[in-house]
């Protein structure tokens, strides 16, 4: 399993609850992010925060600190660098050929998820590939796939955004949305939680 995140914190807010499940279950993830996104960072933060955030939360979730990595793009810029994206996407193919891939949704309005989530079409597209949702970036979200989660997977989520110091002012890291954006999503498929995901593409084997 593979997770494609544009910038630190993405990855654990669209798939953190399912990260967690995967790993549980014995299954290898490794998780990418294409910039630590320093010139994000609020006043009275240093420079490589984001990148020491990322993994101080992804080893909330389970994940070895060998089976996460950071990039450096710059944020808000991707559109102009897709090929070097596209040539980091075919070196992570070449060293761990995923079943399953996690991306930013098509619909994402955000430039820089907008950019990773038609590169990982174009590198992944004979893997299945599962779009991630992030409310305040979707006009419209295809609830298509469901991912039932425990508590605890939930519960590992909301410590992992924890860790994320340097974005506490963003509501949509807090604890009751969270839990209760999992919970809608739960009571669509009669479970107490989940995470919904766009079908990209889904290969039976």
């Amino acid at each position: 399993m593979l997770v494609l995140a544009p910038h630190t914190d993405d990855g654990e807010l669209g798939c953190g609850g399912t990260i967690a499940k995967a790993i549980d279950e014995g299954i290898e993830v490794r998780y990418v992010a294409f910039s630590s996104a320093d010139r994000s960072l609020p006043k009275g933060f240093k420079k490589g925060a984001l990148k020491k955030e990322l993994f101080e939360a992804t080893a909330r979730l389970g994940l070895s600190n060998r089976n996460v990595k950071c990039l450096d793009y710059d944020v808000r810029t991707f559109y102009h660098h897709r090929q070097e994206i596209l040539d980091d996407m075919l070196e992570i193919k070449s060293s761990f050929d995923p079943d399953i891939v996690f991306a930013p949704s098509m619909n994402d309005l955000h430039q820089d998820h907008k950019t990773v989530a038609e590169e990982c079409r174009r590198m992944f597209k004979r893997t299945s590939v599962l779009g991630y949702e992030m409310p305040w970036n979707n006009i419209s979200f295809d609830t298509l796939c469901f991912s039932i989660l425990k508590r605890k997977h939930i519960e590992r989520k909301m410590e992992a955004l924890r860790c994320y110091e340097s974005q506490k002012h963003r509501e949509y890291l807090s604890d009751a949305f969270i839990e209760g954006l999992a919970r809608t999503r739960g009571v669509q498929i009669n479970a107490q939680y989940a995470e919904a995901f766009e079908v990209v593409r889904w290969i039976i084997r």
